[in-house]
């Protein structure tokens, strides 16, 4: 771990991997979608390998797509093949390894797909998967099986029919836009999207997940923010796991958001080698609400095919929220949650603060592990309050 890693700062990552004449286009987010690196070669030629990941970039091929935006890539420490930026989109041998536990879909979206591309699983809101593309590529992507181009399925989005079901279902009022990543998309597309679900009178807000502010933050340009301040209430969920990814251009691009009025949330994922610490979470957390983002969850890694090594215990996901509550500010703290597999939704997974229950009496313990009583009270039966209230009032007379 870097002593920076823990500090409050935000450091500016100009070309460090790239030549000094790129620095012209560094800031140009096209620039910076085509001069991916999505090759061994070219992995090879930046970075001092180990076997494992070498093996792993050549089964990427088959499974899911390497792709690392050179901002992001410069994050990554060349010698060290533990680096938390490093393991998060490097692919490795491991990948290949299926645990009997994992699935290609363990959150169960197949099969809530009442129109391809639609998954309605919570009652009144929908998961609209707009596209299979992302600027960079997580290696623990919970939907490996149709990102990137090279997975076992397509998603093969009915548009149309999709819009037809949010009309005609009227008990919908919250439409998430995901994928991929919707922000790829250029603005003129992405507003007409907007434009015809604002169009359906029952949906109250719409939410974009992102991670592009964090891989390609050159894509937050102030036109994007103007369009997207036309379709309030609007919020943004970002992805970001380590206090490293918050550089510089991340803080600004995240600002410009923000200030078009759009409330962002962060959305973690609990990883081993990555962000399994409280300090590491805690460094994370206070930088995010620097970039006025709110902490928002924290997810136990889904049982994603190939994702074993990247997946830590329950009970580190839990000490972590225990490391944070009571000792940072409560905007700071995320809620922890595991995605029931096979289709549960989001279940949320606290300590355990309450200690036993009695009649008329609960036994808690605070953050510092002391333990409070707290009188529990009896509520009264309706007609008995009923009848005090009415000789309270024949006594005032």
């Amino acid at each position: 771990m870097r002593p920076s890693d823990l500090a409050p700062t935000f450091i500016s990552h100009a070309p460090g991997y790239w030549p000094q004449e790129s620095m012209a286009r560094w800031s140009d987010h096209k620039w910076q979608l085509r001069n991916r690196v999505d090759s061994l070669t070219d992995l090879e030629s930046r970075l001092n390998l180990t076997d494992v990941e070498r093996a792993g970039a050549l089964l990427a091929g088959h499974k899911l797509a390497m792709s690392i935006t050179p901002h992001f890539f410069n994050l990554i420490d060349r010698d060290d093949p533990d680096c938390p930026i490093r393991r998060q989109v490097i692919p490795r041998i491991e990948e290949g390894w299926n645990a009997p536990e994992e699935v290609a879909d363990p959150c169960g979206e197949d099969s809530h797909m009442p129109v391809p591309g639609l998954v309605h699983r919570y009652p009144d809101r929908v998961l609209f998967l707009v596209t299979d593309r992302c600027a960079s590529y997580c290696r623990y992507c919970t939907r490996s099986r149709v990102v990137s181009g090279v997975g076992e399925q397509q998603l093969e989005t009915q548009w149309e029919p999709a819009f037809k079901y949010l009309e005609q279902h009227t008990e919908i009022r919250d439409v998430l836009l995901s994928g991929g990543d919707p922000l790829l998309f250029s603005d003129d597309r992405l507003d007409k999207i907007l434009t015809r679900l604002r169009a359906i009178p029952h949906l109250q807000f719409i939410r974009i997940g992102s991670r592009i502010p964090i891989f390609l933050p050159q894509r937050i340009t102030p036109e994007l923010c103007a369009m997207l301040k036309k379709h309030h209430p609007l919020f943004i969920s970002i992805h970001t796991n380590h206090p490293r990814e918050l550089t510089s251009e991340v803080r600004d691009a995240l600002g410009r958001l923000a200030d078009a009025g759009i409330p962002l949330g962060n959305q973690s994922v609990m990883l081993r080698g990555v962000n399994d610490s409280v300090e590491i979470q805690k460094a994370l957390v206070h930088k995010l609400l620097m970039c006025r983002v709110k902490p928002y969850y924290l997810y136990q890694c889904d049982l994603i095919n190939g994702s074993s090594h990247l997946r830590t215990s329950v009970a580190e996901g839990v000490a972590v929220i225990e490391g944070l509550r009571g000792h940072t500010t409560g905007y700071a703290i995320p809620q922890f949650v595991i995605d029931g597999p096979g289709g549960g939704g989001k279940i949320p997974i606290n300590p355990n603060y309450l200690i036993d229950t009695s009649p008329g009496r609960v036994t808690l313990r605070n953050f510092e592990g002391e333990i409070f009583e707290y009188p529990d009270p009896t509520l009264i039966p309706k007609a008995d309050l009923d009848r005090l209230h009415q000789e309270a009032f024949s006594r005032s007379m």
